[in-house]
């Protein structure tokens, strides 16, 4: 499902190269579930971004679903991401004007889908994630727990092949994190999706089917439970 091969991403800091990730491997199967972990500033959230085609390498490439993410073109790649790629931010990134259905139907009206039937299956994800009874609320109206609920559902409302979370269970009570996690585990089950999960949250790490440690650039295997 994802391939990265001598993935390096470099900033330039004044007169220096600031090497963030330094030819970074990491293959993930469909359904598969990896947790990412890491201290802060270790690169964990500027992996997501390559990962999700929302920054582009220095060297090396990303392939997702056999697509080389650099290759493409802004709009071929915003298609291929409305398709293939939900995204959970660290801060959810809801628009303000729009309800919570709104928000979780937007990447299938985007796509093209009509109103009520992009709003009918965003409805069936809410209420997986215990937002059935605030579909009809503004961001400004929900906590921060339930605004990441929404972000969630917004990201796995299309059926994508592979899901990005960064931080995804933070602001979440443990029974709504426990829900979540049992959804992932449906879409991992059922519908081969795959999910790379960043997290300082050892319970959802240990979740996962592999636990992956950046340091240094590189990724490295960490036993579960460790």
């Amino acid at each position: 499902m994802l391939e990265c091969r001598e993935l390096t991403r470099t900033y330039r800091e004044g007169p220096h190269d600031l090497t963030v990730l330094d030819s970074l491997a990491l293959s993930v199967r469909a359904g598969e579930r990896v947790a990412v972990v890491g201290s802060s500033g270790s690169g964990k959230t500027t992996l997501l971004n390559l990962l999700g085609g929302l920054d582009r390498p220095s060297h090396g490439e990303v392939r997702v679903a056999g697509e080389v993410l650099h290759r493409m073109g802004d709009a071929a790649l915003g298609r291929f991401r409305n398709q293939h790629i939900g995204f959970v931010y660290q801060f959810h990134h809801l628009l303000a004007e729009f309800t919570a259905i709104e928000n979780a139907a937007l990447p299938l009206i985007v796509r093209g889908q009509r109103k009520r039937d992009a709003e009918q299956r965003a409805m069936q994800i809410l209420e997986g994630v215990g937002m059935r009874e605030r579909a009809d609320h503004k961001p400004g109206e929900l906590s921060g727990g339930e605004r990441q609920r929404v972000a969630i559902a917004r990201a796995l409302v299309t059926d994508p092949s592979l899901v990005l979370m960064d931080e995804p269970t933070g602001n979440l009570d443990q029974t709504t994190a426990a829900s979540i996690l049992a959804l992932m585990d449906e879409l991992s089950a059922s519908a081969a999706c795959a999910f790379i999960i960043v997290t300082h949250d050892p319970g959802l790490a240990a979740h996962q089917d592999r636990v992956l440690r950046l340091d240094g650039g590189r990724l490295t295997d960490q036993a579960v439970g460790d």
